[in-house]
């Protein structure tokens, strides 16, 4: 005890270098363990970048930068997304209203009807009798399918843009249009008004499709292909089953096939030449479908 009095400074200092001793050693522990996961962690990364750099298409390197080039086709690929949106506008309903009620629809129906007959009328285009443009199981009755007014306007309103297609062209008839069946009302309708087809929907828009027969010449059939595809309403022409009128069977259906007659002979004219064009009335039916984008969230 005596010693340590006589030594206290020297007992003080030891004990002090002791926990400074202490203390660094627990630091350069600590900093060894954050080295050593930080170690880790480096090799882990540098495991990812090889990774990724052996992919193929990879990020890129120093001198390419796939990444960026990346961005500047989603960028590309959007810009013609918003371009392409001009061609394919939506077809306004009718009637226009977010709940449609009976009364309404039927009233609608009604008139449209009676103003495409005007309008063909006004266009020289022939129509069956009392012709109800795909709309005859609906256009006497007032009181309708439960949940089958919204897509019923939706398929009138694209029933009159399809049909004033035609009447633009000035077709010399218009024999027939068929949908989708889209009310339980359209079970008692006229089976000709029918596709037995679905509308299909994935993950951009809804593809819905139509049938039309009509009677015409080759120029009215250029017109009405013409007007299609000058349509801001995304109206693709999916198929065209082309016979001469005269071929039709008497009482065949609305887009139904038919067989064509046999090729006409090549005749002589009044001068004595052969006659190598002759323009004759084709029976044509287009099979159309409606591209309808979804609305974007």
């Amino acid at each position: 005890m005596g010693w340590i009095k006589r030594n206290l400074f020297f007992v003080v200092g030891g004990l002090i270098a002791l926990l400074l001793l202490g203390a660094a050693g627990y630091y350069n522990y600590r900093s060894w363990d954050h080295n050593s996961t930080a170690f880790d962690r480096l090799n882990e990364i540098y495991g990812t970048l090889k990774q990724l750099a052996d992919q193929k298409p990879s990020p890129g390197n120093a001198k390419i930068d796939n990444i960026k080039a990346a961005k500047e086709q989603e960028r590309e690929v959007r810009d013609w997304i918003d371009q392409a949106a001009n061609y394919f506008k939506p077809i306004a309903p009718i009637p226009a209203a977010m709940e449609v009620t009976s009364e309404e629809f039927a009233a609608d129906l009604r008139r449209t009807i009676d103003q495409l007959q005007h309008e063909a009328d006004a266009a020289s285009v022939q129509l069956p009798p009392k012709y109800g443009f795909s709309f005859e199981a609906q256009r006497m009755i007032v009181k309708f399918a439960p949940g089958s007014l919204a897509p019923l306007a939706v398929q009138l309103g694209e029933v009159k843009t399809i049909s004033e297609v035609f009447f633009a062209a000035r077709v010399n008839a218009l024999d027939g249009i068929q949908r989708v069946r889209v009310s339980d009302d359209d079970a008692s309708g006229p089976q000709t008004d029918y596709l037995n087809e679905v509308s299909v929907r994935n993950n951009l828009a809804v593809e819905t499709p139509y049938a039309v027969t009509f009677r015409s010449f080759s120029p009215e059939l250029a017109a009405v292909l013409a007007g299609f595809a000058a349509s801001p309403n995304g109206f693709i022409v999916k198929a065209i089953n082309i016979v001469p009128a005269g071929a039709v069977t008497q009482g065949a259906a609305p887009g139904m096939p038919v067989p064509a007659s046999p090729a006409p002979t090549v005749g002589t004219g009044r001068d004595g030449l052969p006659t190598v064009l002759k323009e004759q009335l084709l029976r044509v039916t287009l099979e159309i479908v409606i591209v309808k984008p979804l609305a974007k969230k």
